[in-house]
């Protein structure tokens, strides 16, 4: 054990400082995925959502559904939750394209900051 660092060897500060780096890095890749969006669709019906997965846009298409009829109601309710899966799907896809190789760096299990922890940022939406 070396008399300079009691730690033997094992720098807490650079660690912090590495930490803190990612940490920065995470906000950032958040933030940027918050501008992205991405389109799904099913049936005609076509949603968008932001890159973090919250829905900001459903399109139906005119003429295509019965505002009067209970079942072309219930049909067109099913085709947005599945064009709602489909868009999210997507978006999980682009928020572990830009989130997984800093998610990837935190290493073992550092008291729960790897995978869940990292704040719902990659898990889906509550609810849906």
């Amino acid at each position: 054990m070396s008399q300079d660092n009691p730690m033997g060897g094992f720098d807490l500060g650079a660690m912090l400082e590495q930490a803190q780096a990612m940490q920065a890095q995470l906000m950032n890749a958040q933030a940027e995925l918050a501008t992205k969006t991405v389109d799904g669709s099913a049936g005609g019906v076509q949603v968008t959502v932001s890159g973090t997965g919250e829905l900001v846009g459903v399109r139906v298409p005119t003429g295509t559904f019965d505002a009067g009829d209970e079942e072309s109601l219930a049909d067109l309710g099913d085709l947005i939750v599945a064009a709602f899966r489909d868009a999210k799907a997507k978006a999980d896809a682009l928020a572990a394209s830009a989130l997984g190789p800093l998610a990837g760096g935190l290493g073992g299990d550092l008291g729960g900051l790897g995978g869940g922890g990292l704040g719902g940022l990659m898990g889906g939406s509550p609810g849906v």
